[in-house]
């Protein structure tokens, strides 16, 4: 691992070289804006369906752009994905593979010299598993990174969740950070955005890098105000700006007033009124991007993706619904990993246009390096393929890729540890304790029926495909548990 002293000093010199003089208007490089929402799910925008939740300005990314009906996260939970975005690479090869603890949730323990290595279970669990890491290790090779060669401005806003203080944002190439920490959650929505009596100092500070200036002023509202000050700063070079809300995530909080919209008129699934201003404030924050990119006169040159690390909450429709997907946030369903996925980039990508082919996190390394003229590292395994072409033809032309996986070798839900390979319409998911289940998506896309027991040969197709990756990769697996004990 790269010593933090050290990477903080390279972070700076890459900044020094990113100050270069205006590039002229005809020579400049696109702008880039990624959204990426905290547990925002597959049904959570009109644009997707949603009779209650409205969504005006996130909508028109998809009538200018772009919309694509299967787009996932890497993981059904937040960490591992936003690793995949960083990075361009699957969890199971980053070895992120579940949520990070954040500092305040490990005791006594601190901050170790290094990450830990030796699988974990309990006596109840028939397999052991990897531990996951507390940060992502320094070596991997971050957007903000790869893009400073190219002189461009970068700056990260709101919830990072990738590690500890040596680890954060402005350690991983970034400018500017703004709100990019060890947190998973904000302590609180409410500006100055902490909590005054917990027990743990970090908590009763509030988020780093965002300290309360408008007394009451919700956080996404905040994170908005970041993006448009740098945007209006920067506006004579090429950026690249990660605007991470902490919204939807729990704690489920809104203002009072705008939650009271919602009370009226509940949708026939989606009811949750304060979650539903939650949402409202992360189409309040793109409708201020895409105001000062048109007063700016950015608007043009300016690609914006927006997509969601995980699928939504939904505990019986609270505080979301996410039907007709199967299940929620952390499980292995559908509702646990598809998720929105807009592109807007005016004059390159026709308006209105919808796209089936399945993308995921692990895409944006890669088309973000292809929108801005870098080269893709030649010694890195990168597991996403860029959606520049597919994007610029309007669909017409075909993405480069095969399957997609996902792995998470820990206990959460049961039955336990689990991965996931889809192939065209077919998705298996592998139970490492069993059993097997077998989709069809294009004619069930709810999950509804298992078809393991009448396609054994599918079955074992995707399940040979599955593990010769993994085991490509480097993936850990679980393994038998020698001190397994069944319960009576």
């Amino acid at each position: 691992m790269k010593h933090p002293f050290l990477v903080i000093i390279f972070a700076a010199i890459s900044i020094s070289f990113s100050t270069a003089a205006p590039v002229a208007a005809e020579e400049r490089p696109p702008n880039v804006i990624l959204i990426l929402v905290d547990d925002m799910g597959w049904m959570d925008l009109s644009c997707q369906g949603s009779d209650f939740y409205r969504t005006p300005n996130i909508d028109r990314l998809a009538t200018e752009g772009m919309r694509f009906t299967n787009g996932y996260a890497a993981c059904a939970v937040c960490s591992p994905t936003r690793a995949a975005v960083q990075t361009g690479r699957y969890p199971h090869r980053i070895g992120v593979t579940d949520w990070i603890r954040s500092l305040f949730q490990r005791g006594d323990l601190g901050t170790p010299e290094k990450n830990p290595t030796e699988y974990v279970g309990g006596k109840n669990q028939k397999l052991l598993c990897p531990p996951n890491p507390f940060w992502m290790e320094s070596e991997e090779l971050t957007i903000a990174e790869a893009i400073t060669t190219k002189s461009y401005h970068t700056a990260y806003i709101g919830k990072w969740h990738l590690g500890d203080e040596a680890w954060f944002p402005e350690a991983q190439g970034y400018e500017v950070n703004r709100g990019g920490c060890d947190y998973g959650q904000p302590p609180s929505y409410f500006d100055p955005f902490n909590n005054p009596k917990h027990k743990h100092e970090t908590i009763r500070n509030g988020i780093h890098n965002l300290p309360g200036r408008k007394p009451g002023q919700f956080l996404t509202h905040r994170e908005g105000d970041e993006a448009e000050e740098l945007i209006r700063k920067w506006k004579d070079e090429p950026f690249f700006i990660q605007v991470s809300h902490y919204a939807v995530h729990t704690p489920i909080q809104a203002i009072p007033e705008v939650a009271a919209k919602y009370e009226i008129t509940p949708g026939e699934t989606q009811k949750n009124a304060k979650y539903a201003a939650m949402v409202e404030s992360v189409d309040d924050s793109t409708g201020q991007i895409l105001k000062v990119l048109k007063e700016l006169d950015l608007d043009q040159n300016t690609v914006i993706i927006f997509t969601s690390d995980n699928g939504g909450l939904d505990n019986k429709s609270n505080p979301t619904d996410n039907a007709p997907l199967r299940s929620r946030k952390g499980y292995a369903y559908e509702g646990g990993i598809r998720v929105p996925f807009l592109v807007r980039w005016p004059d390159k990508v026709p308006a209105g246009k919808v796209s089936d082919a399945p993308v995921c996190s692990i895409d944006l390394f890669p088309t973000i390096l292809d929108i801005t003229g870098v080269e893709l590292p030649k010694d890195l395994a990168i597991d996403g393929v860029s959606l520049a072409p597919h994007l610029k033809s309007g669909g017409e032309t075909a993405l480069d890729r095969g399957a997609l996986f996902w792995h998470f070798p820990h206990y959460r839900h049961a039955p336990g540890p689990y991965s996931i390979v889809r192939q065209g319409d077919w998705k298996l998911i592998k139970f490492w304790e069993g059993p097997m289940e077998l989709f069809d998506l294009k004619n069930d896309l709810s999950e509804s029926t298992n078809l393991a027991n009448s396609q054994p040969e599918k079955v074992k197709e995707l399940e040979d495909l599955l593990m010769s990756r993994l085991e490509a990769d480097g993936a850990r697996l679980p393994k038998p548990n020698p001190d397994f004990v069944a319960k009576p």
